[in-house]
């Protein structure tokens, strides 16, 4: 329905295997447009710690003015104080914004809860990521899915690390958390993809969500008469106050998690890979396995995959000095914060061994990343086979102007490498 209460005309069908899924969604995060957006926000960041923001140079204005949706007041807060403060208050802070858009094909999720609605359900899937969940999946999906990715070129001497490596196997990790064919995989990628194209595509995130459920439900309702250990049978043998998770909140969790869990561990590990590489730096990782875990905290802390999340003001709420107001939707700027110069000396490089602070790659606060175990997991695994596997790994010296690009979503679009 438009904005002066007429109805809407609904659009014909889509053929959704008719779109590239993969490169719209990049396209539409700026990569090969948007090669470095970092000094921009040390600009604003010089002038301010909260910035208000023009709508009509908003991602999916065009869009929301064609369905008849007024923009509302829109606040940047780039400082690593002031992010801080925004996630912490979750009561002035809403993510219930997200209904609007992800909550229409996502269904219900922890996305778009508060407290103490938000709690609730995010304690029935937090056993998923247990330390004893973690060292299953790791044993019997992370290890292997990634050995098998080596399998295809190891003999070669040479791949590109992104479309070889790091692109598949996340969503090949999650789909084998969740128990599915390896067979759908290709479709069930583009599915998960095409779904979060909704910001800029409304009529393809709603056919990718429509595809997803109707995929599956009959797997939902298969889990709950024959279980396994699969997360899909958790999901559908948990209960909530005594009462089973219904269809529409499993399907949400799982277009959820299905995007989330594939795109930012892609495109992280793909940061790190290129950060270390890039300077050096991959030798004293290799030589010294320890030197990893803090080596993936600067790769996150560096180049953040998302580098900004949304939050609704719920009511005027004052951060670093500055009034939000009420109704506001407020663009928190991870990326911003993560290179903040007040938190850290020399924001702009990639270094391994400065001490180590708190990032804001998995966002902060109640709605803080929750397979961010999962993905920490996952890089070292990758980590950890990489080096085993592939001796004397080197950036490819015929490659040309190798980068990472994008605004939203940031990752190199190709690492070619030589070894052995």
């Amino acid at each position: 329905m438009f904005a002066d209460g007429s109805p809407q005309e609904a659009a014909p069908p889509i053929d959704i295997d008719a779109y590239d899924p993969f490169e719209l969604f990049d396209r539409s995060m700026g990569a090969d447009e948007v090669r470095d957006p970092y000094p921009e926000w040390a600009v604003a960041l010089e002038q301010a710690p909260v910035r208000q923001l023009d709508p009509s140079q908003l991602q999916g204005v065009e869009q929301a003015a064609a369905m008849g949706i007024e923009m509302p007041d829109v606040w940047e807060v780039l400082s690593h104080k002031a992010v801080s403060q925004v996630l912490r208050n979750g009561k002035a802070f809403s993510s219930s914004g997200y209904a609007a858009a992800m909550g229409v094909v996502m269904g219900p999720t922890i996305l778009v809860m508060d407290e103490p609605e938000h709690s609730r359900y995010r304690g029935l899937i937090q056993t998923a990521f247990s330390n004893d969940s973690l060292a299953h999946w790791e044993s019997d999906v992370v290890r292997p899915v990634i050995d098998r990715f080596i399998d295809d070129f190891e003999s070669r001497g040479h791949a590109d690390l992104v479309r070889d490596l790091t692109f598949g196997f996340p969503v090949h990790v999650i789909a084998g958390m969740l128990g599915l064919p390896t067979e759908d995989l290709p479709r069930f990628h583009r599915w998960t993809i095409a779904l979060i194209c909704v910001a800029f595509d409304w009529q393809l995130g709603l056919a990718a969500s429509a595809k997803l459920a109707e995929y599956l439900t009959p797997i939902i309702e298969q889990r709950r008469e024959r279980p396994g250990e699969d997360l899909i049978s958790l999901l559908a043998q948990a209960e909530l106050d005594g009462h089973r998770l219904d269809n529409d909140h499993i399907l949400g969790f799982l277009r959820l998690l299905l995007p989330a869990g594939a795109e930012t561990t892609y495109r992280s590990s793909s940061n790190l890979l290129f950060g270390l590489m890039s300077t050096g730096q991959l030798a004293a990782v290799r030589d010294d396995r320890t030197l990893l875990p803090q080596a993936m905290e600067e790769g996150l802390r560096w180049e953040a995959p998302l580098t900004g999340i949304g939050r609704l003001c719920t009511e005027d709420t004052e951060v670093e000095g500055i009034v939000i107001p009420a109704g506001a939707t407020v663009a928190v700027n991870l990326g911003a914060a993560n290179r903040d110069p007040s938190r850290y000396e020399r924001p702009t490089e990639f270094d391994i061994f400065r001490p180590q602070k708190q990032h804001m790659a998995f966002a902060f606060g109640p709605h803080r990343c929750l397979g961010m175990n999962l993905a920490r997991l996952e890089t070292n695994v990758l980590f950890d086979r990489i080096f085993s596997r592939l001796p004397n790994l080197r950036p490819d010296p015929a490659a040309k102007d190798v980068h990472i690009t994008g605004r939203g979503f940031r990752s190199p679009r190709e690492l070619p490498v030589l070894f052995g």
